[in-house]
């Protein structure tokens, strides 16, 4: 063995150990790895650089961002409800549309991101149902996982076998060449789960009151009892004692008790001479015009003096025109809590002139679940209040980054851009189907196809902005692969791989091709417990082909194997982030994932030993 791949393999032992010692971010291991092999002079700078180049990196990097398109518009969201609504009587059927839901989601996006989405949907119907959360959420996790094979882009390690062949001289693998495998495996897994899961799954209760970090914007409407208190009037089309005044000379919150949250009025566009209504949050100083719509927050006797004062007229209103009104893409509803030396307590909420300062309104306030309406205006500030505000998301978004006097619950930032999307879920689903047509009928390259489709989620409305769908990348794992692939050049270049290749060939060559993949599947499987399976994909999959090419057979059964294996990951809570997701909010231990996930494991690599090979002959 020569220094060159004598350190190399030692770079990859130290590796694997820092991957399993979970203390260090897996692409910093990456990272750190790849340094390592440059400044051995194992690998070049350019082959050091090179997997940041790799289309498979660009093409992972824009399915994030095609993912979040979908996330955001609420495409996933409604359809998780949709099939909550069809189960939601029988448990035992519910389970089912659950898993087959998060798999075919996940076929074609995150697998975290879907479970991320569905998981407190799921954990609310199960509490109205009486029925345990953990019984739903770790055959969710599993599924997921099953739900990644069955697609090209399902899971990173199938697009990294697909990617191996080609850098071998090989067809890529097709759109999807992998579902037929990933039907099967998704149904034996859903039959194994159904069957023994009772058995194996604990039926605890975990979740507990205040555990979610924040709650939607119309259900703070609710909690509030804001949307009871909203009125909707208009002044006439001629000339009222309102037009031309400013909000704030109005003194309306002294007089009635009143507030207007938001001015509804017409606008002509300039440049299409095209006349519309808009809605426009209410600040001191907006004058209010001839012709607005106003909407007010206040008990019915203020509002009917207030109307009767100034001539106005009050409009029937459903609560979807609330909804529309107090959130939508520029403004929305958040709750704030004071922090333990703020400057606001022992203030009274009248004196903060919190819109004249900020640009927001309270609309609402809660003091150890009390909830106060009208009477909080002379209320004196206490630590652990939390004040219901309202207003642009710009301004919700400044105030929570820029003062330390309050917290800002949740993320006003994914709010705003929830609120934003809204409506473009049909939308979001005609780019995704583009996509998949594209990369199904290749008529571009896969990664091409990405990229359009990521692009097309900016520019049409799905996301906010390139910033929010540079957020939305997960680098950890671009940086990962990115990383890894350097790993992969310097086995090859010093020897590695075919060194490996044919320690798997003298260990089980001699029985056939059938036994060498079955080893393959099981070391990738066992990996994967461990470490990312993306990394465990890199590692394996240029075994996977040397080894197939020395014994003169088809290498796509032993790189369908390794990508099938690596996806695999049910017996331990960090063999994937969804078991991790699920591991809290299901109050599950270690050995809950070890007696549900091995039998499992083993069902799935018996049943895998006679479906590659049938559907990927030798």
């Amino acid at each position: 063995m020569n220094t060159d791949l004598l350190l190399t393999f030692t770079v990859l032992i130290v590796t694997t150990l820092f991957f399993m010692w979970g203390k260090l971010r897996s692409d910093v291991v990456a990272l750190l790895s790849l340094l390592t092999l440059l400044l051995l002079g194992i690998i070049t700078t350019e082959e050091a650089l090179s997997g940041f180049s790799n289309s498979l990196v660009i093409m992972i990097a824009g399915l994030f961002i095609v993912g979040a398109g979908i996330f955001r518009t609420g495409l996933a969201e409604a359809a998780g409800k949709l099939t909550i609504k069809w189960g939601r009587g029988n448990p035992f059927l519910l389970l089912i549309m659950l898993m087959v839901l998060v798999a075919v989601l996940s076929a074609f996006m995150s697998n975290t991101g879907t479970v991320a989405v569905l998981m407190p949907v799921i954990i609310s119907v199960a509490l109205k149902m009486n029925e345990s959360p953990s019984k739903f959420l770790m055959p969710v996790a599993f599924a997921s996982s099953l739900g990644g094979v069955l697609t090209l882009i399902g899971t990173p390690p199938n697009l990294i076998a697909s990617q191996t062949l080609a850098d071998y001289g090989y067809e890529r693998l097709g759109f999807f060449d992998f579902t037929p495998i990933g039907l099967v495996a998704l149904i034996t897994g859903i039959l194994f789960l159904m069957v023994f899961g009772k058995y194996l799954i604990p039926d605890r209760i975990a979740v507990k009151d205040g555990q979610s970090s924040s709650t939607a914007p119309d259900e703070l409407m609710k909690i509030y009892g804001v949307t009871d208190k909203i009125y909707r009037v208009s002044l006439p089309d001629e000339d009222s004692r309102l037009t031309g005044v400013k909000l704030k000379d109005l003194k309306l919150t002294n007089k009635y008790g009143i507030y207007i949250l938001t001015i509804e009025r017409k606008w002509r566009d300039k440049k299409t001479f095209q006349s519309k209504r808009i809605r426009k949050p209410a600040y001191a100083n907006t004058v209010i015009k001839r012709g607005d719509i106003l909407f007010l927050e206040g008990e019915k006797e203020g509002i009917d003096s207030f109307t009767e004062d100034y001539g106005l007229l009050l409009h029937s209103h459903s609560e979807e025109d609330i909804h529309e009104s107090l959130i939508n893409a520029e403004i929305g509803i958040a709750e704030l809590l004071l922090t333990p030396h703020s400057k606001f307590i022992n203030e009274r909420v009248s004196s903060l002139e919190f819109r004249e300062k900020y640009g927001l309104n309270i609309v609402g306030m809660n003091r150890k679940g009390r909830y106060f309406f009208q009477e909080w205006a002379d209320e004196r500030l206490q630590f652990g209040d939390a004040l219901l505000i309202q207003g642009e998301w710009k301004k919700i978004e400044l105030i929570a980054k820029e003062y330390q006097d309050v917290v800002v619950v949740g993320q006003p930032g994914e709010q705003a851009s929830k609120a934003k999307a809204n409506g473009r879920a049909p939308l979001a689903g005609l780019i995704m189907l583009l996509m998949l047509l594209l990369m199904t009928f290749e008529i571009t390259a896969p990664v091409t196809a990405v990229m359009l489709a990521a692009m097309a989620m900016v520019l049409t409305g799905c996301l906010r902005n390139m910033d929010e769908a540079y957020s939305r990348i997960n680098w950890e794992s671009v940086l990962l692969i990115g990383g890894m692939l350097p790993m992969a050049t310097a086995l090859e270049k010093t020897g590695g791989v075919e060194f490996l290749s044919n320690v798997m060939i003298d260990w089980l060559g001699s029985l056939g091709p059938l036994t060498v993949m079955a080893g393959f599947y099981f070391f990738t499987m066992l990996f994967s417990q461990f470490i990312s399976n993306t990394a465990t994909a890199v590692l394996f999959a240029p075994i996977a082909i040397t080894t197939a090419l020395q014994m003169s057979v088809s290498p796509y059964p032993f790189l369908i194997a390794v990508s099938v294996a690596a996806s695999m990951a049910f017996a331990t809570p960090v063999a994937s982030p969804p078991n991790a997701l699920v591991m809290t909010a299901g109050g599950y231990s270690f050995m809950d994932f070890v007696k549900a996930g091995v039998p499992l494991q083993i069902i799935l690599f018996i049943v895998m030993m006679f479906t590659i090979p049938f559907f990927f002959p030798y």
